[in-house]
């Protein structure tokens, strides 16, 4: 038995990471209380769902006085902003038939929704969650997502 040696590796060229504060339970407690306000001013019932960038849920408001589905709608608006990493108002289009996401619904493990409401949320560029609003018209739940998210900062 014979063994050669060999040169040693080397790591390969890559740009240096730098560190990006994860969304905390913090952060997630203010996008809630956000989009509730705003949609409490504007008369609307929502159910709120924000996700950390493994896609767990960091907090989650219901209103007992929304749509009973309003709670699964949100977390799944949530869902899919965090995996395509837009908001879901503008993948609409892209799951008609003929579309690039046609098929991808049924090729996860969990349901996306492509009903606006849904955006990520990102810190230095990079992607560190999701909210997601549901309970009230499309529109509204996006508007009140997207003054969640300006919030934060």
């Amino acid at each position: 038995m014979s063994f050669t040696a060999t040169a040693p590796r080397t790591a390969t060229a890559t740009a240096p990471r730098t560190a990006v504060a994860p969304l905390t339970t913090g952060d997630a407690e203010l996008l809630v209380a956000t989009a509730a306000a705003a949609a409490e001013a504007a008369g609307a019932t929502v159910s709120v769902t924000v996700l950390d960038a493994g896609g767990h849920p960091l907090a989650f408001r219901r209103d007992d006085r929304a749509v009973l589905i309003s709670g699964e709608t949100s977390t799944r608006k949530a869902f899919t902003a965090l995996q395509l990493n837009a908001p879901t108002a503008d993948l609409v289009d892209a799951v008609q038939p003929g579309g690039p996401f046609h098929t991808l619904p049924t090729a996860l493990d969990r349901p996306l929704l492509f009903i606006a409401g849904g955006l990520p949320v990102h810190r230095d560029g990079r992607l560190v969650g999701a909210i997601g609003v549901g309970g009230g018209a499309p529109e509204q739940d996006h508007g009140f997502a997207a003054a969640a998210v300006d919030a934060l900062g």
